[in-house]
């Protein structure tokens, strides 16, 4: 959240080791900038019956009179059993002129809601931002499961202390559980300002909403776009048949994501938490696990179908020492390197050049729902068409070890080439133990109209977080290579496919340290 003039970010931690279990807290940040942060004491630990095995998600609520509340969900466990028992806490500023909120409490009357009769105590978590209706009273959404279906219940209120559940969910879908879900509305197609969820009920433009949900068995997060009735909270998507099966924010490791409205600069901005790709006794060992990737501002693409996602602008204050490469044609089976002195940390963007598709190979229709898939047999060394051709990042001098990241056309199905980008992580590294899978989505984007594709990739040692086409399509790598670090990084386009393939523009910046104090 935004406060005086602060973002403010918490996040689940554990202070007494690299593993999940009852420890947990919130952890809290601050930043003017969303870059560069100062890590102080946690905000809230366990303290009271309904939290002692853990302060877990939740979502934090500025409400009118510019007080934050954090709501969150805490264990307890029910008496003469081990089963845990999920409630939803909350918790206010022990001093709100306090911009760094360094000390919150929590109400003698916590829970404000505990699970109805009927309900699964152990899938009831991780509630949202709260808003206000029409009728003026506020709403919020907690996660849960019943027999096998996710669902996004609704929580009423008029004084924030006691709630009450709504007879319907405001959306289901047979997905198991819903964990940390998130509801928000976006702007017209192609409007990139964001909207705050308060301001609905007073009139704003609204073009949509979205509902994301993570789930837990996949990893992933899925949302989708469509209309709300704010009369009843009910929410329908616009495409049904795709509900929670075909939109991801992200195709790689990208989970439990929360979005907040920013006011300094109205916009709406992604936060995704990004687990390790090694093992358990590796983060034992270096004594930490999972970070945040880069924060995305988030808007409706002009389609109206979709989100686009791009880093926030404020991570363009890190670049510096620009590499670039324009009009370079990159020859069927090809590659050259782009001399950076940094490649470790870099900001790339390219522009790739596609002066014909008639060598693009058939599309298959039965991979339409199944990116991932397609990328595993048609990995980024097995030759194409039109491509596999892009970049290879954390390379070894010799490409012993390199992560691809890259695209590849098809032939025209439903009447439009196929654009696959994939990011293939089986040869980032010699180390054993590591989980180096090849992760994919479908990129909608016109490439017949202009014949050109953008991919921007932040390259920061063992993430490497990519945005194809403008942000249509965003995919975020975990890798840990032995060979390509520090000063023995590289940096490489490449073209395995038939058709040659110019790099129209790239530029590729060496990236500063971010500023991380205590």
């Amino acid at each position: 959240m935004y406060y005086k003039g602060w973002y403010h970010l918490f996040y689940q931690y554990n202070p007494n080791g690299a593993a999940w279990d009852r420890s947990i807290v919130w952890g809290h940040s601050v930043s003017r900038d969303l870059v560069n942060w100062m890590t102080l004491e946690p905000a809230i630990s366990p303290s009271i019956d309904s939290d002692r095995f853990g302060c877990w998600s939740g979502s934090a609520t500025i409400l009118p009179d510019g007080t934050p509340m954090i709501v969150y969900t805490g264990i307890n466990r029910i008496q003469g059993n081990d089963t845990n028992y999920q409630v939803q806490n909350v918790a206010y500023p022990k001093n709100a002129s306090d911009p760094l909120l360094r000390e919150w409490v929590k109400p003698a009357y916590n829970p404000v809601i505990s699970p109805d009769a009927g309900l699964n105590a152990t899938q009831f978590r991780d509630p949202t931002t709260a808003w206000r209706g029409p009728d003026r009273r506020w709403r919020l959404l907690v996660g849960n499961e019943d027999g096998q279906v996710g669902r996004a219940l609704v929580y009423r209120s008029s004084d924030l202390k006691t709630w009450e559940r709504a007879a319907e969910p405001l959306h289901s879908a047979a997905t198991a559980m819903w964990e940390c879900p998130d509801f928000y509305p976006v702007a017209a197609a192609g409007n990139e300002n964001g909207v705050d969820l308060d301001d609905v009920a007073s009139g704003a433009a609204v073009a949509k909403h979205v509902l994301k949900s993570s789930l837990p068995f996949l990893w992933n997060d899925y949302y989708t776009v469509g209309t709300y009735d704010a009369g009843v909270d009910r929410y329908v998507p616009e495409d049904p048949s795709g509900d929670y099966n075909r939109i991801r924010y992200d195709y790689g490791t990208f989970y439990a994501s929360k979005t907040f409205y920013d006011p300094a600069r109205k916009r709406r901005v992604l936060w995704g938490w990004v687990n390790e790709s090694d093992t358990a006794a590796a983060d034992s060992t270096k004594g930490w696990a999972g970070i945040q990737a880069v924060p995305r501002k988030v808007w409706l693409d002009a389609g109206g179908k979709q989100l686009v996602q791009w880093p926030v602008e404020e991570v363009e204050s890190l670049r510096g020492n620009p590499t670039m490469v324009s009009d370079k044609v990159v020859k069927a089976g090809k590659h050259f390197e782009i001399k950076m002195y940094e490649a470790a940390q870099a900001d790339v963007e390219v522009v790739f050049e596609i002066p014909s598709l008639e060598k693009a190979e058939p599309f298959d229709p039965s991979f339409s729902n199944d990116a991932q898939k397609l990328c595993n047999m048609k990995g980024a060394d097995v030759g194409g068409g039109v491509g596999p051709f892009g970049l290879w990042v954390l390379a070894s001098a010799d490409l012993e070890e390199r992560t691809a990241v890259f695209f590849r056309v098809f032939k025209a199905y439903d009447g439009k080439p196929v654009v696959l980008m994939c990011s293939d992580a089986t040869k980032s590294s010699l180390s054993p133990d590591l989980y180096k899978p090849r992760v994919a989505g479908y990129v909608d984007t016109d490439i017949i109209t202009n014949g050109k594709i953008s991919l921007r990739t932040l390259i920061d040692r063992s993430v490497v977080e990519s945005f194809g086409a403008g942000g249509m399509t965003c995919i975020l790598s975990r890798v840990y290579p032995s060979l390509a670090t520090g000063r023995n990084v590289h940096l490489f386009a490449f073209n395995n496919g038939e058709e040659d393939i110019k790099v129209h523009h790239l530029t590729a910046w060496e990236m500063n340290n971010a500023q991380f104090t205590e």
